[in-house]
């Protein structure tokens, strides 16, 4: 197979995937086979290009040409390899538990539901392996319209709510700001190409670079810096598969992958760096960092507190591209990959105890972690793994991180990294020891196909479609600890 194949085929497949789900939606068993098969299948694509990558190729797929010098175009370098694969890899887990969790809920318009989580990969994808910011831009507008019904997916009053603020923010942000950063990027560099060094040098002042940035850093609103992180909290409305995309496979993710492609391949870490011009959001970022943190604390319930943990753990990455060094670039890379392992477990953990107790306050939670033992005990995982603790993913990509700090003198930053990590102790370990320690109140409800009640000692897991997806992503973040410096090795050409 040609690589220009392979690349239309990550595109391809996805989206003929949600036209099978739409002709199979009659039949819940061959509608989910399909949707277990696609996203096999586009995995293997993805892997089948990542070899080339690694030897130092750039596929390269020229789609059409909106208009001289500006073509609707793929190409894969490094760090849009890492994401393909991240958003194509998750997709297997995550159908795996939305199938144990759509039908443990029973829950209505299943199959819309899975045609819209293929869209939004599909676009996921042409974000991944946009070849330039005009590209990106298209993708990432199909995302947010395509995950808006997966938000307002339980369609009562608090899900429109939240899916119009979901909607409107992530939509006013682009095209208010974001868009108008890279009209201003094509007049001023006459393309919008993704080139190694940056596009910009010696062509803009730099006193208006710092102004340019945030025009970028606000319009990327999927990225969640404050002020603008508002719809990610009020996207939790939605089932809880469609939180792990957000949080894990895609959204977010998209959000903060085109922050990193901003700054390496439009600004340029040397130029940032020269002209101080990211200065400001350093501390942008390191607000949002410790403010998020702080109201995760105060939150009782389950998603919203993880939500809030997302908006801290972005800016991680953001602060990381705020440091303009090689160093922070490839922690926030690599941090991409450890949170979405770390966050998809919460996430999909939150689920089963939801859907075996349908219980979402943290308060309510009192000795389920003896019911629920894998639930409980991948979520440990997942949690440390967050915190950043050995031998856990997320322990190198705060390494690199808080490196990344004290290489480019700003020791401050350092200990934002430090206070940070506490409070994910504070807001995360509560709820690992209030399952297991805490007395049961009172016996908690039967969950389906459960063995025992819980309150009488036994096992009453959520089915084991909820429960085998997180504990797969916990074992991932133990996996991924050994093996993060085959993802740096990936990722140093972008620095390089």
């Amino acid at each position: 197979m040609s690589t220009e194949l392979a690349l239309a085929l990550t595109l391809l497949i996805p989206s003929l995937g949600g036209i099978g789900i739409a002709l199979m939606g009659r039949y819940p068993n061959a509608r989910e086979a399909v949707t277990l098969a696609t996203a096999v299948i586009l995995f293997t694509v993805v892997l089948g290009l990542l070899q080339e990558v690694l030897d130092g190729g750039r596929p390269t797929l020229s789609l059409i040409e909106v208009m001289p010098g500006l073509p609707l175009m793929l190409e894969i370098e490094p760090l849009g390899m890492l994401f393909g694969c991240i958003a194509s890899g998750l997709w297997i887990i995550n159908s795996l538990y939305s199938i144990g969790y759509m039908r443990g809920n029973d829950e209505h318009k299943q199959t819309r539901f899975y045609i819209c989580f293929a869209i939004a990969i599909a676009s996921a994808m042409g974000i991944a392996f946009a070849g330039n910011m005009f590209t990106l831009f298209i993708f990432y507008e199909i995302l947010t319209l395509s995950t808006y019904p997966l938000v307002a997916h339980k369609e009562n009053a608090e899900a429109r709510s939240g899916a119009r603020i979901y909607i409107g923010l992530l939509i006013g942000t682009s095209i208010g700001f974001q868009l108008v950063a890279i009209i201003w990027t094509w007049f001023t560099a006459g393309t919008l190409d993704f080139t190694a060094g940056g596009i910009l040098r010696d062509k803009i002042d730099p006193t208006l670079l710092p102004f340019l940035l945030a025009l970028y850093m606000f319009g990327i609103g999927k990225a969640a810096l404050m002020p603008f992180h508002r719809w990610l909290p009020s996207a939790m409305v939605a089932p809880t598969p469609v939180s792990a995309l957000l949080h894990a496979v895609a959204v977010v993710k998209a959000g903060v992958f085109t922050v990193l492609k901003v700054v390496i391949y439009i600004f340029g870490i040397d130029l940032l760096a020269e002209t101080g011009a990211s200065t400001w959001l350093i501390w942008a970022a390191s607000f949002t960092l410790l403010a998020a943190s702080l109201v995760a604390m105060s939150k009782d319930n389950l998603k919203a507190r993880l939500a809030y943990s997302t908006i801290s753990q972005l800016s991680y990455i953001i602060l990381g591209a705020a440091l303009a060094s090689s160093l922070g670039i490839l922690g926030g890379a690599l941090h991409i990959a450890t949170h979405a392992l770390g966050k998809i477990t919460l996430f999909m953990c939150a689920g089963a105890i939801y859907v075996a107790t349908h219980k979402t306050e943290i308060s309510d939670m009192r000795g389920l972690g003896r019911a629920m033992p894998f639930t409980f005990a991948a979520f440990c995982i997942g949690a440390l793994s967050i915190i950043g603790l050995p031998p856990l993913a997320g322990t190198w990509s705060k390494w690199y991180l808080a490196l990344a700090a004290a290489d480019t003198g700003v020791l401050l930053v350092v200990g934002v990294y430090m206070v940070s990590s506490l409070l994910n102790v504070a807001y995360l370990m509560p709820i690992v020891a209030r399952g297991f320690f805490s007395p049961s109140p009172e016996p908690a409800p039967q969950s389906v196909g459960a063995a025992a009640t819980p309150g009488r000692g036994g096992i009453a897991e959520a089915p084991l479609l909820c429960v085998l997806p997180p504990c797969l992503t916990a074992l991932g973040c133990l996996i991924l600890f050994f093996y993060a410096s085959d993802v740096i090795d990936l990722l140093r050409p972008i620095v390089e």
